[in-house]
């Protein structure tokens, strides 16, 4: 690791956009996976021959005065460290690596050296309990785990592991319990010397990754290779990166949206990564690291930016800022016009996709914002809204949102479900991929997202999609988040509940609850205002971020927890 100052001009805010024209751009921007293909060698290795001292990762500690960073060569040159050192200890291709680690720079080194060597990465986020990890490790079958010490005792406890190659990674391997390899000694010792010169096909698998389990047991994603060509798009039109960004997207390593927004696409556009080591990102902290910084680039979920908007903007200098995005679930309105009020004209543009895609609809440069909007497909995609046939359904109507398949397979969409062929039959029919996520789509194609499948409230035969509840929600002054789920009801099927999260100062009582009734009244239908209103502490939450609404639903059939409180009118 070095201190490297970047001596690249970052492109400020009057930079044209990558995507001047969105239409003509869907029209022609392809990409096509080779047939052999490798992420390390295709991507990485040509950047850092051309242009060796460009950063590619920094890492900021926010108790260090100076980043810790890596240029292209040198990050190439740990990969190919890590590959031979996975392959000396018997790390083999099509060998599953469950891969338990924060944001440092171990977790780039066994990552990309496993793919480099054909091997298979399991991301994991580090929240992961002992059962999590059992659950894990036995259903993808992996052969190897590389976690910190702080992770091998969770392995350990979990039982699954006693057959596994275990790695100890990160500044306190040594401290390892019996039967650990030191990941950062091995390293250490490691040469570039005896690598595979053609290790992968563009199809062969690249990365698992687990779903979030919002209704059900996570079930396995399997990547091809050539989904890193998939994230071209994502970075290049998305995020907006060129040469010099410096891209922070908050991330937990475990979660798809590291492959987003901190690995191959955007070093494919030669863009720096900038990574964060964070347990809990507090609204001070990011907008301090935004200003010090002076990050370019900024995606970072919904749940994080309605706190980002709680501060005062004005106290910070954003001025190197120059694009912003955001994903996970959809924004709501009233964040997007607060940010840009605070930021002096900065728009976050929406994005959506899941565990098992790249971005496959956003808001881009090119196009009018609308907030609340999905935005349109992603280039490289053709994504619409259809019924359970797969017909287009028209205009305005809520259907599935669904990828075209029939005439090609879009290159960043995931292989299929690991040995669950009635849940990749469930996805894949008829020409399309069901993502299992309803939205409608306007007159002039812009998707706009009801809800899960699943999360729909039907009430009085009314279909109610939970985050127009929750947006308008979100629009009140005393609401910080909220989040919308049917109870069952026998007049009505379900009526609309509400669990909100106040802003500091406000309190629950039976007066706010009928002003929020009332507010939802008054800027949506009538009939979509939550008939009760629950006050929590926190709202659950998957490791991803998402609102686990399964789990609210299971507190309205049952008994409410502690700190949740009914506010009657």
């Amino acid at each position: 690791m070095s201190h490297f100052e970047d001596r690249r001009p970052r492109p400020d805010r009057g930079a044209a956009p990558r995507m001047s024209d969105y239409e003509a751009t869907r029209q022609e921007y392809s990409v096509t996976a080779p047939e052999r293909f490798n992420p390390v060698i295709d991507i990485l290795a040509p950047w850092a021959a051309a242009e060796p001292d460009d950063l590619a990762l920094v890492l900021i500690d926010p108790a260090e005065d100076k980043p810790s960073t890596l240029t292209a060569a040198e990050l190439l040159a740990l990969a190919e460290r890590a590959a031979v050192f996975l392959l000396a200890e018997g790390i083999k291709k099509g060998d599953r690596v469950l891969v338990m680690l924060p944001r440092v720079t171990a977790w780039y080194a066994v990552v990309l050296g496993a793919i480099r060597i054909g091997a298979v990465p399991m991301p994991a986020p580090t929240q992961l309990t002992a059962k999590d990890i059992a659950y894990r490790i036995r259903r993808a079958e992996a052969t190897a785990v590389a976690t910190d010490a702080a992770g091998a005792a969770k392995v350990d406890e979990s039982g699954a592991a006693a057959q596994l190659a275990r790695f100890c990674a990160g500044a306190e391997s040594s401290a390892a319990p019996a039967g650990w390899i030191d990941f950062e000694a091995g390293l250490g010792r490691a040469s570039a010397v005896g690598l595979p010169d053609d290790p992968t096909s563009g199809e062969d698998p690249m990365l698992l990754y687990f779903t979030s389990g919002t209704v059900s047991l996570p079930k396995v994603v399997v990547h091809a290779t050539s989904y890193a060509l998939g994230h071209i798009a994502t970075a290049r039109f998305w995020h907006d990166l060129r040469p010099g960004d410096w891209h922070w997207t908050v991330s937990d390593m475990g979660w798809a949206k590291a492959a987003w927004g901190a690995l191959f696409g955007q070093w494919h556009e030669r863009a720096t990564v900038v990574q964060v080591d964070m347990a809990r990102p507090t609204a001070d902290a990011v907008l301090g690291i935004l200003a010090e910084r002076r990050i370019s680039s900024f995606c970072a979920p919904p749940t994080l930016y309605r706190s980002l908007i709680l501060a005062d903007l004005s106290s910070y200098d954003l001025s190197a800022l120059r694009h912003c995005s955001s994903a996970g679930e959809p924004l709501n309105p009233e964040a997007i016009r607060v940010w840009e009020q605070g930021t002096g004209g900065l728009v976050i543009h929406d994005g959506y996709g899941q565990t098992e895609t790249t971005a496959l609809v956003a808001n881009f440069p090119a196009l009018p914002v609308r907030p609340g909007s999905m935005g349109k497909p992603v280039p490289g995609y053709e994504v619409d809204v259809v019924d359970d046939s797969g017909r287009p359904c028209p205009h305005g109507e809520v259907g599935s949102i669904a990828v075209r398949i029939a005439e090609r397979r879009p290159v960043g969409l995931f292989m299929g479900y690991e040995n669950d062929s009635e849940a990749t039959a469930q996805a894949f029919h008829d020409g399309w991929y069901f993502t299992g996520d309803k939205a409608r789509r306007d007159e002039d194609g812009y998707f706009w997202f009801e809800a899960r499948g699943d999360d729909v409230i039907t009430s009085s035969a009314y279909r109610i999609g939970p985050f127009e509840v929750e947006s308008t929600l979100v629009e009140h002054p005393a609401v910080a988040e909220a989040a919308v789920v049917g109870k069952d009801d026998p007049k009505r099927t379900q009526i609309v509940c509400a669990f909100v999260l106040l802003t500091p100062g406000s309190e629950p009582s039976p007066e706010l609850t009928v002003e929020l009734q009332e507010h939802v009244k008054r800027v949506t239908a009538p009939y979509k205002y939550p008939r009760e209103v629950h006050y929590v502490d926190e709202l659950p939450k998957t490791i991803s971020g998402k609102i686990r609404r399964s789990e609210l639903r299971q507190w309205l059939r049952g008994e409410m927890p502690a700190g949740v409180e009914q506010a009657n009118a």
